[in-house]
């Protein structure tokens, strides 16, 4: 099977139908089988990114020239 000219007979029938049903629940399809980027960040990553949204929600921030320091050194 070519994969490109299944592609393109996919986009042909996408881009000729009416049927916004239809349509709807093809973007639901690609949606759903787009990988989400949180499982795809390590453990560590994810525990990183939680602390930071915590501390952003209980006042703690730092000032851009302050972070840029930290991360240049």
């Amino acid at each position: 099977m070519d994969i490109q000219k299944t592609k393109l007979e996919l986009l042909k029938v996408i881009l000729e139908n009416e049927n916004s049903e239809f349509i709807q629940r093809v973007a639901d399809f690609v949606k759903k089988e787009q990988p989400d980027f949180w499982d795809e960040l390590s453990v560590a990553e994810q525990e990183e990114i939680k602390k930071g949204i915590e501390e952003l929600d209980n006042g703690k921030r730092v000032s851009y020239e302050s972070f840029l320091k930290k991360v240049s050194s």
